[in-house]
């Protein structure tokens, strides 16, 4: 068993001198413990977050954040290979700068894990820290998340925010946090690479948009909210600095905030169908700002922020 005192105090400078060679046999290991706290999205430490599986493990990798530990089980042992840890922890130095490779068996990894069906690794990250500066530079494009309380939703905004050129995105109070871990495997790796700023009180955040010279365009769900019409979606003004407010997906934005708003939007629907949820409705208002801010790119004014976006996976 590896012994709790050896490895209480996990730091990047240990590595080297620590092959981690013993695997960890009992459930009540502290760094299975912290996994296991980390996985179920309950650890306590702050900017540190468990993720698990090998695409978004490989994703931290390839967005240069800190991984402080990976944990992996006898079928998770050729994702190493992936990242450039084969043998490591197994009797082979480890790089001074790369993560704390540990093993453990298949049994206490399904029971570490937070899926139902675990792939054999996992990771301890340390997530970024932003600031407002971090969302309003160039030209910006900011998705304000208000009362989205699922996480699937949440991580599936974040990362249509990253593909359509978003410069950041804040999930505001009563909105699920885009660093639980659905939130993180919805958004596919986006999370470690969009600046991202949580539980942020509406009424400040309102304010320090207007005052870095921001427009609010909120998503409406009925015609006559907040007692104003709504414009269509293709004939809104998107191109310029602009912050985007989506709603939860039961009764959408407070109706304070809708009349913070500069503009309500509304995207015409067809048939019987009465609405979208709130990951597919910031999906289709930030295809519409990117369509608008390539197009103001082509006639000669660039327009920072933008990027391809990336393959479906």
């Amino acid at each position: 068993m590896m012994g709790d005192r050896a490895h209480s105090a996990p730091s990047a400078s240990s590595h080297a001198s620590d092959s981690a060679a013993a695997r960890i046999t009992s459930r009540e290991n502290r760094w299975l413990k912290k996994f296991r706290a980390a996985l179920a999205g309950d650890l306590d430490e702050p900017n540190l977050a468990g993720i698990e599986g090998p695409h978004l493990v490989e994703e931290a990798q390839r967005s240069g954040i800190e991984i402080q530990a990976i944990l992996v089980c006898p079928s998770g042992e050729k994702h190493l290979e992936r990242l450039g840890l084969a043998g490591a922890g197994a009797g082979a130095p480890e790089k001074a700068t790369g993560p704390r490779v540990l093993r453990t068996s298949d049994r206490l990894f399904a029971a570490t894990a937070g899926t139902e069906t675990p792939q054999g690794i996992a990771a301890l990250v340390r997530l970024p820290e932003y600031h407002f500066e971090d969302l309003v530079g160039g030209v910006p494009l900011v998705v304000v998340l208000v009362g989205v309380q699922d996480p699937g939703n949440v991580g599936t905004i974040v990362r249509s925010a990253e593909a359509f050129g978003a410069t950041g995105l804040v999930a505001a109070a009563a909105s699920a946090s885009p660093y639980g871990p659905k939130a993180m495997r919805a958004s596919a790796g986006s999370v470690f690479r969009l600046p991202i700023l949580v539980r942020t009180q509406p009424p400040v955040l309102l304010a320090q948009l207007r005052m870095a010279g921001v427009r609010l365009v909120a998503t409406a769900v009925t015609e006559g909210a907040a007692g104003r019409r709504a414009t269509s979606l293709h004939r809104a003004e998107l191109a310029g600095p602009v912050a985007v407010l989506i709603g939860g997906e039961a009764r959408g934005l407070p109706e304070d905030v809708l009349r913070s708003a500069d503009d309500l939007l509304r995207i015409r629907l067809a048939g019987p169908v009465e609405s979208l949820n709130a990951a597919v409705a910031a999906s289709v208002v930030l295809y519409e700002a990117a369509r608008q801010r390539s197009e103001e790119g082509r006639a000669g004014q660039p327009l920072s922020g933008s990027a391809p976006a990336p393959e479906a996976r």
